[in-house]
């Protein structure tokens, strides 16, 4: 027993599981949002197909990923200890759970819907076309935003809502939020990616720039968290929930920008899950206590 758990931590590492925070809060906050529109019925199996949809989305995309930068983890002393380099998981493992993920996916996508069911194959085919963005476009973290903006925007449309601009605000936000974080993020392998031949914007940039950019990035966030409020016709929780996150990445940025790297994995993950659960909850509770 002992070692089939911890052959599933393996796995639950492989594909960064806990990360499954970042997008899961906004997707429940499009299908709560989804409640101020003319929407499809919330039943249990909508519920259960979301949840699948959200979860072998996401790890075929993070399989996909350990299996396409396996060489390029291995030399990096930042990353080669993640799964693949040490041993712990087989290359052709990874990819297999990355096909077996991305059929469930599709299959889950089909169940909610026809818009859903055709659009489940390209959108699978953006996260997957991720793992490779880094070898020829600095950019490649504005495709892991728009890649996690989807969640909300995929939610939305399963919840059958009606069109609105607010969730294209919302997906904005998401996307801009993550693009930050992430060449935040990237900082720790700037000379690494130099010396590599990979493109990211502290390696394109500078560190500098890249502090640059990402604090704008989030900057755009909170206008655009402002926005959706607006086109959702939103309350004082949810602004003030938007308050309380553009305080955290402000402090964020406080702790990047003194220039200790060590802190970085804090930032990108306390702090940015916080900002996840604070949004929908803060969402949640603004759509509870208006609803008559």
């Amino acid at each position: 027993m002992s070692g089939v758990l911890a052959r599933l931590r393996s796995y639950a590492s492989l594909v960064a599981l806990s990360h499954t925070i970042f997008a899961m809060p906004f997707a429940a906050s499009a299908v709560v949002l989804a409640h101020t529109v003319p929407h499809r019925a919330l039943d249990e199996r909508r519920v259960a197909a979301l949840i699948v949809c959200m979860v072998t989305a996401r790890t075929s995309a993070m399989a996909f990923n350990r299996f396409a930068d396996r060489d390029i983890d291995a030399r990096n002393p930042r990353t080669r200890d993640r799964e693949i380099p040490r041993g712990a998981i087989g290359a052709t493992e990874a990819l297999a759970l990355s096909i077996v993920s991305g059929v469930l996916f599709v299959a889950s996508a089909a169940t909610l819907g026809r818009a859903p069911g055709v659009l489940g194959v390209p959108v699978l085919a953006f996260l997957l076309g991720y793992s490779y963005a880094k070898r020829f476009t600095w950019a490649a973290h504005a495709w892991l935003g728009i890649a996690l903006a989807l969640a909300p925007g995929g939610a939305w449309i399963a919840m059958g809502a009606s069109p609105s601009g607010a969730i294209v605000w919302l997906m904005a936000g998401v996307a801009t939020w993550l693009f930050g974080f992430d060449v935040l993020y990237s900082l720790q392998d700037e000379g690494f990616d130099r010396e590599n031949g990979l493109s990211s914007v502290p390696a394109r940039f500078g560190t500098t720039r890249a502090l640059v950019a990402s604090a704008a990035s989030h900057l755009v966030t909170v206008v655009a968290f402002v926005a959706a409020g607006l086109g959702f016709h939103r309350g004082i929780i949810y602004f003030g929930g938007v308050g309380a996150c553009a305080l955290v990445l402000a402090w964020e940025h406080v702790i990047v920008g003194r220039g200790d790297l060590r802190r970085i994995d804090r930032a990108f993950f306390d702090m940015n899950a916080m900002v996840g659960v604070g949004f929908f909850a803060c969402t949640l509770g603004d759509v509870l206590l208006s609803s008559p």
